[in-house]
């Protein structure tokens, strides 16, 4: 059992939990995930770890509302327990002999970006932000990342907060502006990921992405997150979760990925009648 240490709301559908785990925190690095399973009879779940605390022994999650699963843990406050919390898994970012880099997030998918920009600030490495979110309610992490970054420019879909547009629009401007990257690191929903490849590979710029599918056992050996990269059978939970963004197949893993939305969709609702009902 795992316990909560602390929960805080970032937004009306992204939650932040700090959770008591000293053995995942003794190891873990950014770009690595856990497993967890909410109660006994849970599914088991992935989250990327967002950060963690060596000395305190805690690990910090940061996850989205979007099935049951996920609104069963949203119910969950400080103090309560987490029946499992397996971790870390997958290989960890690569971040050493970076000199400049810049990190693109989308959405809640900034909660996986913003421990690597950590890293690379932390190791002395030049790091530009591009963060991205549809609206000023759903922006999360701007502090954090404007504490880590030497630039930062904060996107959204219809200019209530920072500037107006995409991602991609502002990773554009700074390169036409002379901007040279070692890497770029995108890290977001997959059509987000897919435009800055295709944008980045105009330049021949290394870029990185993280791929996060439907896992099941994070050992690699149930199958359920495999991927096509370079021609290529990858499993994100053993193989990643970082791969090569200009050689993985975005349509195969978009096209698997809307597989599940509907028994997404159909859980999450059980999930919120079943608290209804509790309440009542």
């Amino acid at each position: 059992m795992y316990k909560i240490l602390r929960k805080k709301v970032l937004n009306p559908t992204v939650t932040l939990m700090e959770i008591d785990a000293p053995l995942v925190a003794r190891k873990a690095e950014p770009g690595q995930f856990i497993i967890l399973r909410v109660d006994e009879n849970g599914e088991r779940i992935p989250l990327t770890v967002a950060d963690f605390d060596r000395e305190a022994g805690t690990i910090t999650i940061i996850f989205q509302i979007v099935g049951g699963s996920t609104e069963k843990l949203n119910h969950k406050e400080e103090g309560d327990y987490i029946y499992d919390f397996v971790g870390p898994l997958g290989v960890a970012s690569h971040t050493e002999g970076l000199k400049k880099v810049a990190v693109v997030g989308g959405g809640v998918g900034c909660a996986i970006a913003y421990p690597i920009a950590k890293k690379l600030h932390a190791q002395g490495c030049e790091v530009h932000s591009v963060v991205g979110f549809r609206n000023k309610d759903l922006v999360i992490l701007e502090d954090e990342f404007r504490a880590v970054s030497d630039k930062l420019c904060l996107m959204t879909d219809d200019g209530s907060y920072g500037e107006k547009g995409l991602v991609t629009n502002a990773l554009q401007a700074l390169i036409d502006s002379g901007e040279q990257y070692d890497e770029v690191i995108a890290i977001g929903p997959l059509i987000m990921m897919k435009f800055v490849c295709a944008l980045t590979k105009e330049y021949n710029i290394k870029t990185i992405v993280s791929m996060n599918p439907i896992m099941i056992d994070g050992t690699g050996m149930c199958g359920g997150c495999r991927l096509t990269v370079g021609g290529k059978t990858k499993f994100a939970c053993v193989d990643g979760p970082d791969f090569d963004g200009h050689e993985v197949d975005f349509d195969e893993a978009m096209e698997r990925a809307n597989m599940y939305k509907d028994f997404e969709r159909r859980k999450h609702s059980e999930a919120c009648n079943l608290f209804k009902k509790e309440v009542m």
